[in-house]
């Protein structure tokens, strides 16, 4: 696993499961770094740049989701539901990710 594999890996199991406040700033953290990440594969080839685009536009539902979680209008059941499907979200992209990453890479190492 190359080093951009291990990191999202990481990121993947670094996923708070429960709404609090700390881990509304965890899944900020880890969402800056996931997109800090697809910079990266996105600056190794201009195949690779295109096939990381659709997940930047991941980016931007998933924090509004989380943002939704810390509304102090909202009851707890609610915040709960958001933080669930924004944490949800994030890991499918990330694993959707990996699975896409992994298969860049082996392609490009036989060639």
């Amino acid at each position: 696993m190359n080093p951009i594999q291990t990191s999202l890996t990481e990121l993947f199991d670094r996923i708070p499961r429960r709404h609090n406040p700390d881990n509304v700033k965890e899944i900020y953290n880890i969402i800056d770094e996931y997109e800090s990440q697809l910079q990266s594969i996105e600056a190794e080839s201009a195949d690779h740049e295109k096939q990381v685009a659709p997940f930047f536009d991941t980016l931007d539902p998933i924090r509004a989701l989380i943002k939704k979680s810390s509304d102090n209008k909202a009851s707890k059941k609610i915040k709960d539901n958001y933080f669930d499907e924004g944490s949800g979200a994030l890991k499918d992209s990330i694993q959707e990710l990996l699975t896409m990453y992994a298969s860049l890479t082996k392609a490009n190492s036989s060639t």
